[in-house]
């Protein structure tokens, strides 16, 4: 069984024959009701001709309107293409739109689509269906497609891992590819190449989305030349697939040599040894995800506190600890580097070990410490270096602060791809390095919040961390500014927490001006009404920005939580349509039509200091520092 309902406008020979059958059974309610009134006045049989006349009369001048999704019709699996006018069976939920009447022949390309509740099979099968791939000659000759189901065809690329596989995917597509229909003569032949084409666009359009997101995939990899393969064998009969092999042959970045002349009948036998030497005439590639991918290295300086270090997932012990020493201006020959494994194991590391393994897990927590194995240094630390750190911050300017922090999250936050959302929802258990990027915004926008609450906790003169107050007051208000929703509500978050709140003292030196501006940016943060406040700001601020990728991740999992994924063993569509509509915010965020450009130069003092957050991770400690500053009367 195969359930579709409409999203959003129905096809007009469709949509006709519903509004009668809707007119239809108006007219069977009226008659009814004139019916019993006539059976009482005992003229049963003249008021029902009656009002199914003017029921007719009325049916030219009403426009009926029609149910938004979802509403949905079950068409019997084994029901044959000339069985159209049969009996339908339609529900209906939710609200009421009406749609435009649109009865030109020349309107192509419709802006509703149709929803399908199906087993994966099935929907994928329905989705080739409705990929028309209408040719129209240009004036040069050339052919332009005319797509007509783009939004459910983005729909399914976006969701299809929650309900199957990329293997089954692959295998499905090729079984699709290689299928034959059953017809006379040219019909036959047409219909087996229009579905070629309706898989290789798919194919194309898949790739297309995910860019490098496959490139590791094993099952992909074999699919595409394996595919590829195919449809060298199918240019002899098909010739029109010449463009869709050279578009898949720039997919795989195969030599130029390999072109059609190659596979062309008069060399049929180097056909199989060309088809098997595929794979050693893939062009390498630009270097694998583990080499390029980012990680922020927690390299913990006292027993709760880390410095933060942005770093290539490649990189070795020798390199980051050379990086850590520079940043505490410690000479390298007297640091050396720890991982502490769960069980609570000391492994000293070799200047060449790695750090990371292909999954991105680290070896264990990493410590610096001194060849004594001594701490490099303590929270509690004497006045002298307290001031020193804190006069460090004071001398920055908030501008320059909020620019390095919103260059740093834009250029994570820009290689996210839409599907790590999808992954870190439904697979986290076996996402295998698929979510880095998302990772990695989540962990930095945590540590700007501990950052905020260690630079404040940590100062020990009340003028100087009402400035540092005030200051982070500044930096959040330009971080919005700039479109940084990430690091604006970390920044905020970290000031409210309760550490940093109760010092009472502290805040009631602040000035009413930077009080008064710190609600207004507080407002922004309210949770009431699902974030009303946020998300109406949210959407009056043009792209490119950053969201508050927490929020967007709790959106996504109270629709994973709140509806099925299968229906009556029937893969629930709607649900995966409610999912791809939020992940694709992150593809309208990244979206720069207007050249409004997201990073700016920023000032190398205060990047060398951003980039390389110290923070204290123990809630304890936090606490400690706040009752030592103001004790608890």
């Amino acid at each position: 069984m195969l359930r579709m309902g409409t999203r959003p406008r129905q096809p007009p020979d469709l949509r006709q024959r519903e509004e009668g059958r809707l007119l239809a059974a108006v007219a069977l309610v009226e008659q009814e009701e004139d019916e019993e009134e006539d059976s009482e006045e005992g003229s049963s049989g003249s008021g029902g001709s009656d009002s199914a006349s003017r029921a007719e009369e009325g049916a030219k001048a009403t426009k009926v309107p029609t149910f938004d999704v979802p509403y949905f019709r079950y068409i019997d699996e084994e029901e044959s293409e000339g069985e159209g006018d049969g009996e339908e069976v339609w529900s209906s939920s939710r609200s009421l739109s009406s749609i435009e009447d649109d009865s030109s022949s020349d309107s192509v390309v419709s802006d509703r689509y149709v929803v399908v509740s199906g087993t994966p099979e099935k929907i994928l099968e329905h989705l080739l269906s409705v990929l028309r791939l209408d040719n129209h000659r240009d004036d040069q000759g050339s052919t332009q497609q005319i797509k007509e189901s783009e939004p459910l065809l983005d729909d399914f690329l976006l969701t299809y891992l929650v309900f199957m596989s990329t293997s089954d995917l692959c295998q499905a597509l090729l079984g699709h590819y290689c299928s034959k229909r059953h017809h006379r003569g040219k019909e036959e032949g047409k219909e087996v190449l229009d579905r070629k084409r309706q898989v290789l666009h798919l194919v194309t359009q898949w790739t297309t989305l995910y860019r490098d997101f496959l490139r590791e995939d094993e099952h992909v990899k074999l699919f595409m030349k394996t595919l590829y393969r195919f449809l060298l064998d199918d240019l002899y009969e098909y010739p029109t697939l010449e463009k869709e092999q050279k578009d898949l042959q720039k997919l795989l970045r195969l030599h130029r040599r390999h072109t059609l002349e190659e596979y062309s009948p008069h060399r049929k036998s180097k056909a199989l040894s060309h088809q098997l030497s595929l794979k050693e005439n893939v062009l390498p590639t630009r270097g694998t995800q583990r080499e390029t991918r980012e990680v922020l290295c927690h390299v913990y300086v006292s027993m709760d506190s880390y410095l933060s270090v942005r770093s290539l997932a490649s990189v070795v012990a020798q390199g980051l600890l050379q990086e850590v020493a520079e940043r505490l201006d410690l000479p390298l020959e007297e640091l050396v580097l720890l991982a502490v494994t769960y069980p609570g194991e000391k492994l000293l590391l070799k200047p060449q070990d790695r750090l990371y393994s292909d999954s991105l897990t680290a070896v264990g927590r990493l410590h610096v410490c001194r060849k004594d194995l001594s701490e490099v240094m303590s929270p509690f630390t004497d006045n002298a270096e307290l001031q020193q750190r804190s006069a460090r911050m004071l001398s920055m300017n908030t501008w320059d602060v909020a620019v390095t922090l919103t260059n740093f999250d834009w250029s994570v936050f820009n290689s996210i791809h839409e599907q790590e959302l999808v992954y870190f929802t439904f697979s986290r258990h076996a996402s295998s390095g698929h979510t880095v990027a998302l990772e990695l915004l989540l962990q930095r926008c945590n540590e700007v919040q501990l950052w905020v609450m260690t630079e404040v906790l940590m100062c020990p003169t009340l003028c100087n961390r009402v400035q540092l107050i005030k200051k982070f007051i500044k930096i959040a208000a330009h971080c919005k500014a700039q479109r940084n929703l990430n690091s604006f509500f970390a920044i905020v978050m970290g000031l409210n927490t309760a550490a940093v709140s109760r010092l009472s003292q502290t805040w009631e030196k602040v000035p009413g001006k930077f009080k008064k501006l710190f609600l207004e940016l507080e407002m922004l943060t309210d949770p009431s009404l699902n974030h009303k406040a946020y998300r109406d700001a949210f959407k009056k601020t043009k792209t490119p920005k950053i969201p508050f990728l927490p929020l967007l991740l709790k959106d996504i999992t109270f629709i994973h939580e709140g509806n099925k994924t299968f229906l009556d063993n029937l893969v629930n569509f709607e649900k995966l349509h409610m999912i791809a509509d939020t992940v694709r915010l992150i593809r309208h965020c990244q979206e720069d039509h207007m050249g409004n450009g997201m990073p700016q130069k920023s000032s190398p003092e205060v990047q060398a200091y951003v980039d390389y957050l110290h923070v204290i991770d123990n809630q304890q400690t936090l606490f400690e520092l706040s009752h030592r500053l103001e004790p608890r009367v």
